[in-house]
């Protein structure tokens, strides 16, 4: 089987517990796990049954050997990261939200090894060799300008060697900082092509779609829980109308009715047919699940990006039906588990793809 490789930074997260807030518990206990973009894609890819290595920078100490050792644990291969002297493990901080309060996410990942290391230190030829598939995240592209560099560099190897590039855009305005004076939409709007121009996949959603892009779903607004699904084959046919090696959209539909309930689907476009795949369905009718208690929305779009992935290559889920259905309920079953990592499996996933989603207790 072939590899599915993702690039990326991964980074200690700090979280309440709970539903508290950072007031409350610091100085406290605060649970810490990991979590970043692509390391996410890879552990839930290989959770699945598939077969993923991860790419990164880390520093030389016991934190990051902890995360080598639990990514191990998930099957995911970690022969290819780079262990260096310079730069340091980022982090970020939590706060789950609820009902009316939106969860809070502080970021403390500059001068992270991943962000400082150059691409020349990664062994390209031999990360790809055995791969089918590439997976970097827009986040990666906004950490630094060197690994926006990198990030390309990588997508312009996988092209070469016939591998399939994805990106999922994941626009963070607070992270498109590495130039002084250039604002984040701008400085994205700029880089962000770049690497676009080098990709077959794209996933994002509406909001990505418009400040990275500038490219609007009507009159959509996500803040009210309104989406124009009907809008949304127009937003993936202008991606494809402007980068000509892009073959597929995958473009999630989240409505946001509170912090703790969310509306939750996905449509998948393909150029080649010109046609558009939304999920999930009630008998032809696009029918998002409602999600009522959000145990954890972090991680959520990773989470789709894993499960579409895997769609695509596992090789048994031939239609862009099928493939977008299994994303969304991967990434449907994500935002019951604490922690950025997808901890469901192949057969948890197909359940609810089946339409089986009492949740009862299965014995």
């Amino acid at each position: 089987m072939k590899k599915v490789v993702t690039f990326g930074e991964v980074m200690l997260r700090f979280a309440p517990r709970e539903h508290y807030r950072f007031e409350q518990v610091a100085p406290g206990e605060m649970d810490l796990t990991f979590g970043g973009a692509e390391s996410n894609v890879a552990a839930s890819i290989a959770m699945f049954g598939g077969a993923a290595r991860f790419v990164t920078a880390l520093p030389k100490h016991a934190i990051a050997d902890a995360f080598m050792r639990q990514m191990r644990g998930f099957e995911v291969d970690m022969d290819s990261v780079v262990r260096r002297e310079e730069g340091r493990f980022g982090a970020y901080f939590v706060e789950t939200g609820a009902n009316q309060r939106p969860s809070r996410v502080i970021y403390d990942r500059e001068h992270s090894a991943v962000s400082l290391c150059p691409g020349n230190a990664y062994d390209w030829d031999s990360v790809l060799a055995d791969a089918q598939w590439l997976h970097i995240s827009g986040i990666t592209l906004a950490i630094s300008e060197t690994a926006a560099q990198t990030a390309i560099f990588a997508a312009e190897k996988a092209q070469a060697a016939g591998v399939t590039v994805s990106c999922d855009l994941n626009f963070r305005k607070n992270l498109w900082r590495w130039r002084p004076g250039t604002d984040a939409q701008t400085l994205a709007r700029e880089v962000m092509p770049q690497f676009l121009e080098r990709v077959n996949v794209v996933i994002g959603n509406e909001e990505d779609a418009a400040d990275v892009l500038d490219i609007h779903a009507g009159d959509s607004d996500v803040h009210a829980g309104s989406l124009q699904i009907e809008r949304y084959p127009d937003v993936a046919r202008q991606i494809v109308q402007r980068f000509d090696k892009v073959q597929s959209v995958a473009i999630t539909l989240r409505e946001s009715i509170s912090a703790s309930h969310n509306n939750w689907g996905a449509m998948l476009y393909d150029a080649a047919s010109d046609a558009a795949s939304f999920a999930p369905l009630n008998g032809e009718d696009y029918q998002p699940y409602e999600i009522r208690n959000i145990v954890d929305r972090v991680g959520g779009g990773d989470s789709f990006a894993a499960g579409l992935i895997f769609a695509i290559t596992c090789g048994d889920l031939k239609s862009p039906q099928e493939q977008v259905s299994f994303a969304v309920a991967a990434s449907c079953l994500a935002h019951s588990v604490k922690g950025d990592s997808n901890y469901n499996n192949r057969a948890e996933v197909e359940t609810l793809m089946r339409g089986d989603a009492s949740g009862r207790v299965q014995r």
